[in-house]
């Protein structure tokens, strides 16, 4: 997981976690923002998704009823805004691989740059 945060700062994506992937990615020196899990309160990540803050979602889970339920709700928001989703570290790790191969990847604000084709 460190190695997968890591790459993604290293490219321009501000990252969000819920409270412990949080911690231990501060604890490594890797900015982030908190993020409610969807149980916790509001807003929490499934806002964002629909908000269209997240532009890319990784989430892997274990085999517990509430956490399950959750990850459904992520996934559906993800797949109904187009947002890629992963759900292995090693999709994830993948993906990253990918993307730090790409010399002129630069991740963009799509509603900003929609605003600037309406524009013109």
């Amino acid at each position: 997981m460190i190695d997968v945060a890591r790459t993604l700062s290293g490219l321009g994506f501000g990252l969000v976690a819920t409270r412990g992937t949080a911690a231990v990615l501060e604890k490594n020196g890797i900015p982030v923002r908190m993020v409610y899990k969807v149980k916790e309160g509001r807003p929490h990540c499934v806002d964002m998704v629909k908000n269209r803050e997240i532009v890319l979602v990784i989430n892997t889970t274990e085999a517990r009823k509430g956490v399950i339920a959750d990850s459904r709700l992520i996934r559906i928001s993800a797949l109904q805004a187009r947002v890629p989703y992963y759900t292995t570290m090693a999709g994830a790790r993948a993906a990253c691989l990918g993307m730090s191969g790409s010399r002129d990847l630069t991740p963009y604000d799509l509603k900003s740059l929609h605003a600037e084709i309406a524009q013109a």
